[in-house]
């Protein structure tokens, strides 16, 4: 448990910075789930829309996302609940969903064709500056702000060793599912039906793989890199979990 005077203890819990191990095979111990995973309908997700920071958030990330990458941040999002109602129990009946809709709604803010071209820095750490300046300026606490930011500028930080924010986890579990089919039983099937027919893809695999090829042309430093310049691009591109699903829309 952190010892951090920056946030109470309930803060931690309710903002989802407890430390959990950043292997997303190791939380889920090796297994495709925890739990056999429930089938939920979009109707059954609730969205937090009553939340002023995440409506003032929401209709921002509407105005700046193009299409496919606002239909991808709300699957994101369905995707979270379901994982983390079925697998964390215990950190779902805690984390907020406002914060959690917040972190997804920004989590790839910093891939628009402005912003890619607006700063040296990767984009996932720029959109995280984004992220946490936009959310406290519309009235977000420090903790809840801090940790949306955190989430997203390790949201692609994969690896094995070390801990991340229990926010942070999901949103990696939650994206790798969506972008690259990893963990393909962790979703019901009829959830997964039901989310991609109410946020249809059009073509997100393609517009994706380009958008990762785009980065790394223009910043070949970028953090994006370390996953592998062709392997993750490639793997997007070629996700066989949603390949059923990827023409929905256009």
């Amino acid at each position: 448990m952190s010892s951090t005077p920056a946030a109470s203890a309930d803060d931690i819990v309710k903002h989802g910075w407890s430390a959990v191990p950043v292997d997303g095979n190791a939380i889920l111990n090796g297994k495709p789930y925890l739990h056999k995973p429930f089938p939920l309908t979009v109707k059954d997700i609730p969205f937090p829309s009553d939340d002023p920071v995440v409506a003032k958030v929401q209709a921002y990330a509407k105005e700046q996302l193009i299409e496919q990458t606002y239909n991808h941040s709300m699957r994101v999002y369905h995707w979270g609940y379901s994982i983390l109602k079925d697998q964390f129990p215990e950190q779902f009946g805690k984390l907020s969903l406002a914060t959690w809709a917040l972190t997804c709604l920004l989590h790839d803010i910093g891939t628009t064709h402005d912003n890619l071209r607006a700063t040296l820095l990767s984009f996932e750490f720029y959109g995280g500056i984004l992220a946490l300046n936009l959310t406290k300026e519309l009235g977000a606490p420090q903790a809840q702000a801090e940790a949306v930011a955190e989430a997203i500028i390790r949201h692609q930080d994969l690896g094995t060793v070390g801990t991340i924010t229990m926010l942070g986890q999901v949103i990696q579990l939650a994206t790798i599912y969506d972008n690259m089919g990893i963990n393909p039983q962790i979703i019901d099937s009829v959830t997964r039906d039901d989310v991609n027919k109410a946020y249809p893809r059009k073509g997100w695999s393609d517009c994706f793989s380009k958008t990762i090829r785009e980065e790394n042309g223009l910043k070949p430093w970028a953090h994006t890199t370390h996953l592998g310049e062709e392997d993750f691009s490639e793997g997007v591109k070629n996700n066989e979990l949603m390949k059923p699903y990827d023409s929905w829309g256009l």
